[in-house]
């Protein structure tokens, strides 16, 4: 009984998944429905790219609200130029707009000493400031069918966006397990000083890590946009939120040096199924942030007593091997004397 206990305490994040998979077939008929399965899926593209590239920021010790403001300005850019450059020219333009934004923050972050809570809470002001300048506090409508077919559209039964978070899934996945760079944004949340003693530059990690996480939300809201086909400046008002709470739930810990992709992708569809469920039972938005809220403090309690649990193992293992051989060293003294 025990060590099914601890079993689901190590994974955790995969057994709340499955509890949830669970509870939504017996609240509601309609949630395995493959109109509802595609809708969760597709709701899903734009947290799951912001997710991961948080999980870079998140793992360094770091954290970025800047993320729902990055992407209402890449949306408002891309309405306004796609009618001049082309869908090409125009994702070029919003993503070089949503890095351009990361950088300053990673700048800010890394170069500059400010506290990365500091830093991305002055650039998601920036942001929305100049999202809502740009369109004049109004939203653009987009009229191209090409961009929007794209997050409308299937290809195999799935949506053809979450084809897209897939991609970034399995490249971030590559990153963490196969580069250095990967080992080395873990390796700074862990230690940073044992890192920077290493001889490692840590202020450049720390930077492309918010440049990384800039990239991610502009392709989350040229996702986003592809779907509403409306560039709209008060777009992802508190997405910040939904995205911090998926890479926790996930079970990335916000000290830094702590968290999966794997789990990170769960903890999205965790929160996703959450959102799509209460909407199938007609529970008002509002409620939904209180759950959401909820959802954190779960987790981060979870997290907790998964430390906890470690750390009583490590000390149980530790001190039961010093007892050992300290029993054998006793048996051979009484041996010797005799």
């Amino acid at each position: 009984m025990k060590n099914f206990y601890l079993f689901c305490l190590k994974h955790s994040t995969l057994m709340f998944f499955i509890l949830m998979l669970i509870i939504s077939g017996l609240l509601t008929d309609r949630f395995y429905s493959l109109e509802n399965i595609t809708n969760v899926l597709r709701q899903s593209v734009p947290l799951g790219i912001v997710s991961l590239g948080l999980l870079f920021v998140i793992l360094t010790g770091g954290i970025d609200l800047s993320v729902g403001s990055i992407m209402a300005l890449v949306s408002v850019v891309i309405a306004l130029v796609i009618p001049d450059y082309g869908i090409l020219g125009s994702m070029l333009i919003a993503l070089f707009v949503g890095t351009i934004i990361g950088a300053a923050a990673g700048g800010l972050v890394s170069y500059f000493k400010v506290a990365p809570f500091v830093a991305t809470l002055a650039m998601m002001t920036i942001a929305r400031g100049l999202a809502l300048i740009v369109s004049k506090g109004q939203p653009v409508f987009i009229d191209n069918d090409a961009f929007t077919d794209f997050g409308t559209g299937y290809l195999l039964a799935l949506p053809l966006p979450f084809y897209v978070l897939l991609i970034c899934f399995f490249g971030v996945f590559f990153v963490f397990k196969k580069t250095v760079f990967g080992r080395l944004v873990i390796s700074i949340g862990s230690n940073e000083v044992a890192t920077q003693f290493s001889g490692i530059q840590v202020e450049r990690y720390k930077f492309w890590v918010y440049v990384i996480c800039g990239l991610a939300c502009a392709l989350a809201g040229i996702l986003a946009t592809t779907r509403t086909g409306v560039g709209s400046p008060v777009f992802g008002i508190g997405f910040e939120l939904d995205a911090i709470a998926a890479v926790v739930v996930g079970g990335a810990s916000l000290s830094g040096g702590k968290g999966t992709v794997t789990n990170t992708l769960i903890g999205v569809l965790i929160l996703s199924i959450i959102s799509n469920l209460m909407n199938l039972l007609n529970i008002p938005g509002y409620h939904q942030q209180v759950v959401k809220g909820g959802i954190i403090i779960l987790a981060v309690l979870l997290e907790s007593l998964k430390n906890r649990q470690r750390l009583d193992y490590i000390v149980y293992h530790t001190v039961g091997s010093q007892l050992e051989n300290q029993q054998f060293e006793d048996k051979v003294l009484k041996t010797n004397k005799q």
